[in-house]
């Protein structure tokens, strides 16, 4: 199935006083650029989550957070880094002789200093990775799901505007097949009134007419711009990553269009090449959030 490149999905996993949230979110971007913040002890997770992502997105700036909140006894027991601490009360010490400043530092002001509580590893980890997982997991599903949503409906609009182009195009190939017949009673009728018929050299004319032919000609603009179309359809049909590819056909089908309104010396055929430009236009700024 297409899928869009922006999602959000939110899992949340609560036992015995540990909640984790998970929260993912995702904008377009050309490549995958996935960025993982978690509490500081869980940061042995980051490139698990990472590639679990991985497996269900190729493209898009993806942003995951979690949180995780412990009122249990797992993971929760505090170390105090006593050879630290002491270290820092012998630094400041120094420092208050040194600068005549008062000393007046307790045992709360250490433990706030860096690197002095850390939580102990207490074989819980693993319990708490893999309860993790399970928010990581629904997180990620409701995310992919969004995604999906949101990319068929970017399909559906998109056929919808591919399907007018190819009813322009249409019109535009009736106009196209007497343009040469047009321009040459244009011609003659010009030449009739500049010149005396018997003074016409038919030669000449017919030169030019065949001069005109050759640069107004938009068949083969037509035969491609016509199979661009039908290529686009299908693809946007496949489930694989498309993004790029379509991308890439979008530029085709507008080259095609460009080319048939400056050969084309013709209004109605002027008309609706704008009608389609405006159109391909949407169509590209659709598939800039395509997967």
């Amino acid at each position: 199935m297409i899928r869009s490149m922006t999602g959000f999905g939110r899992g949340k996993y609560e036992n015995e006083g540990r909640t984790y949230v998970v929260e993912i979110k995702s904008v377009n971007h050309k490549y995958s650029d996935i960025n993982v913040r978690l509490p500081r002890f869980l940061n042995c997770e980051e490139d698990k989550i990472r590639k679990k992502i991985s497996n269900y997105i190729s493209r898009g700036k993806i942003d995951v957070f979690i949180t995780f909140e412990n009122y249990s006894n797992k993971g929760t027991n505090i170390k105090i880094n006593r050879e630290l601490a002491k270290e820092y009360i012998s630094e400041l010490q120094v420092l208050a002789n040194e600068t005549g400043l008062n000393y007046n530092v307790n045992v709360i002001d250490i433990a706030k200093f860096p690197e002095i509580l850390k939580l102990a590893d207490d074989g819980d980890e693993e319990l708490i990775s893999k309860e993790m997982m399970i928010a990581v997991d629904e997180a990620l599903n409701k995310f992919v799901e969004m995604r999906e949503i949101e990319g068929t409906r970017l399909i559906e609009d998109i056929e919808k505007r591919i399907i007018l182009i190819q009813e322009k195009v249409k019109e535009i190939t009736k106009f196209s097949s007497n343009l040469v017949k047009d321009y040459i009673e244009k011609l003659k009728l010009r030449v009739n009134e500049l010149l005396a018929p018997e003074t016409v050299d038919e030669n000449r004319l017919m030169q030019e007419i065949v001069i005109y032919s050759d640069k107004s000609s938009i068949e083969e603009e037509l035969t491609r711009l016509n199979s661009h179309l039908l290529q686009f359809l299908e693809l946007i049909k496949q489930s694989s990553p498309i993004g790029k590819k379509i991308d890439f056909l979008i530029q085709e089908i507008n080259r095609e269009v460009n080319t048939i309104g400056s050969k084309a010396n013709c209004l109605d055929i002027t008309n609706r090449v704008i009608e389609i430009k405006t159109e391909v236009e949407n169509i590209r700024e659709q598939i800039q959030n395509i997967e």
